[in-house]
């Protein structure tokens, strides 16, 4: 068994890619997680750009491997968590798959989410009948779906955004990672929270 999360952007060139790297890094003690990027209009083949390589290693993420490539619907198939970085990389996945709409978020909102989640999330794990890391991540997935629209949105929906960086200055670089980087922490431990939760199931 693994558990996959999908990020996508765009171009698969800038926030997609440092997202995929980010939580890479802070999920690797869980074995059976995989961590993939693709674009919506992907700059097929083509690198992160010097400037988000560069500004990417001021938060720890290292980027200089990555090759872009085209969202499908395979991928979003496989994925059991799709973290779009704007609400129009959301929107493509669930128009591409509808039954993916229940494990698509943007990477912003589901940080938002998982902050109001965590008191609640052992009793709903427990209820959820998961006893393995990957299951208890299934179901934290499935408890926060259950939970959008009941949490307060931000007085501003771009706040679900990340702000797309690509052929702009090193500062929107540094505000694009800036409000990337945080949501991936916030996310990943909410995953993990998910898997140790199951894990003490068994």
């Amino acid at each position: 068994m693994s558990f996959t999360v999908l990020s996508v952007c765009t171009g698969n060139v800038c926030r997609s890619p440092v997202a995929e790297f980010a939580l890479a890094a802070l999920l690797a003690d869980e074995g059976g997680v995989s961590v993939e990027s693709a674009g919506t209009g992907a700059l097929t083949g083509e690198s992160v750009p010097e400037p988000g390589q560069r500004i990417a290693m001021e938060y720890d993420v290292d980027a200089s491997h990555h090759t872009a490539r085209q969202v499908s619907a395979p991928l979003i198939r496989s994925a059991d968590l799709i973290l779009g970085m704007a609400r129009e990389h959301r929107r493509y996945a669930a128009e591409t798959l509808p039954a993916a709409m229940r494990r698509s978020f943007t990477l912003r909102e589901l940080a938002r989410i998982a902050e109001a989640a965590h008191s609640d999330l052992p009793a709903y794990v427990r209820g959820s009948g998961a006893t393995t890391a990957d299951d208890g991540m299934r179901a934290a997935v499935a408890f926060a779906a259950s939970l959008r629209g009941t949490i307060a949105p931000p007085s501003d929906a771009s706040e679900f955004d990340v702000i797309d960086p690509y052929r702009r200055s090193d500062e929107t670089y540094r505000t694009s990672f800036g409000q990337l980087v945080p949501a991936a922490r916030s996310v990943a431990a909410y995953l993990r929270a998910g898997a140790r939760l199951a894990e003490a199931n068994q």
